[in-house]
């Protein structure tokens, strides 16, 4: 969809660019045959028993609001989930808030946490929405490239350098989307360091945190000291395979999560009642449906990272979430001309890098998140490509 400009329209939203993402997805949505290796989000069905519970809700009547926060019996479990997961405790009354898929949540701490001029430091390649979101609620984003030659990982002597008086809060995402990259306890702590020091918040998208391949996760708010300066986002969508449902969470400390709820209450009023219900369920009982999903996405991720330094685009081992990113750089072409070519000559839609920042041109996100005789199909398709132009 072209944006156009109108007078009745803000200036900042006259400016605000259209996600890249969508233009690919559009062009792929009219062709026949395309393999995709473009949406970020599971392949797998939610689960029947979690699907179930939310038939029951509605066979019980429950079509009523919920607490703006939420169904109690829900912070409750998210509270459990979160102790038992990820070894941090949270307040379900008062510092658990249910959303509107995290991507609200992202969305409602900017605009709780920010006056105008405010910079938020936003570690990229990184989801196409954090910047906009910074923007619309004011703030500046501030954007930090992490490199191919650290695996994607950022680098704290690179934070503290355009950390400035208006600094608010650094925006990390880890597991990461676009590049699969996940940060070690270790490198969390350097990050927290730095927090402390500077007297800054994390805005943690920890939406990806189940999936995680190599190592166990380490929550940021676990880290020593963190939680008190930690506004900590996830939810149902990638890890319980739930994205259609729209249910995230947004846990922080008390005196910014009820400052949070305002803002809530005024733009959502609460999340959807049934899937609500479902994600009671899927809580106490989906662990092992996770489980496996996790076992298959790891599987496919070791066939598509080999795959790739076999045809000779170099990508680095993702230690989580879904995708690979691997370079296009020794093909000679853009990463907007890689994607536009192979999708329209050989039919497999993946991402262009630099959607997501500078810092990702010169690569592809591909997700893995579609069945191993698709992505065979697409590597198989990608040689053909590569080997023709």
């Amino acid at each position: 969809m072209e944006s156009t400009k109108s007078k009745y329209v803000s200036k900042l939203v006259n400016e605000l660019k259209p996600s890249g993402i969508r233009r690919f997805f559009d062009l792929a949505a009219g062709m026949e045959g395309v393999i995709s290796l473009g949406v970020g989000e599971p392949d797998f069905v939610t689960p029947w028993h979690v699907r179930e519970s939310a038939i029951n809700s509605l066979e019980q009547g429950y079509t009523s609001y919920t607490p703006n926060a939420g169904l109690l019996e829900l912070r409750q479990e998210i509270a459990y989930y979160m102790k038992n997961q990820f070894n941090v405790e949270y307040s379900p009354k008062e510092e658990i808030i249910v959303t509107v898929g995290a991507s609200s949540a992202i969305d409602i701490a900017m605009r709780t946490i920010l006056d105008p001029g405010d910079e938020v430091i936003v570690v990229e390649p990184c989801f196409v929405a954090y910047v906009p979101m910074v923007e619309l609620a004011g703030g500046v984003a501030v954007q930090v490239q992490a490199s191919k030659e650290n695996d994607f990982k950022i680098q704290p002597d690179q934070l503290e350098a355009v950390i400035t008086d208006k600094t608010k809060a650094i925006m990390l995402c880890s597991p990461n989307n676009p590049t699969g990259t996940m940060l070690s306890k270790h490198e969390l702590e350097d990050i927290a360091n730095l927090a402390k020091k500077y007297d800054l918040l994390i805005i943690a998208d920890e939406i990806y945190a189940e999936l995680a391949y190599d190592e166990e996760y380490t929550s940021m708010a676990a880290i020593e000291g963190m939680k008190e300066r930690t506004i900590l986002v996830s939810g149902f969508s990638k890890g319980f395979a739930m994205t259609g449902w729209r249910l995230g969470f947004v846990c922080s400390p008390p005196e910014i999560s009820n400052a949070m709820l305002k803002v809530h209450q005024y733009a959502l009023m609460c999340a959807s009642t049934m899937a609500q219900y479902a994600a009671i369920e899927a809580l106490k009982n989906g662990r092992p449906e996770v489980d496996e999903m996790i076992k298959s996405y790891r599987r496919r991720r070791n066939y598509i990272v080999q795959s790739f330094n076999e045809i000779g685009l170099e990508c680095h081992n993702p230690g989580g979430a879904f995708y690979a990113f691997p370079s296009i750089k020794s093909t000679g072409l853009s990463s907007q001309e890689f994607a536009e070519q192979l999708l329209l000559k050989e039919g497999v839609a993946v991402v262009p890098g630099d959607v997501f920042g500078e810092s990702g041109e010169g690569h592809i996100r591909c997700s893995y998140a579609t069945s191993l005789e698709q992505l065979q199909e697409a590597i198989k398709r990608i040689k053909h490509f590569i080997e023709n132009l």
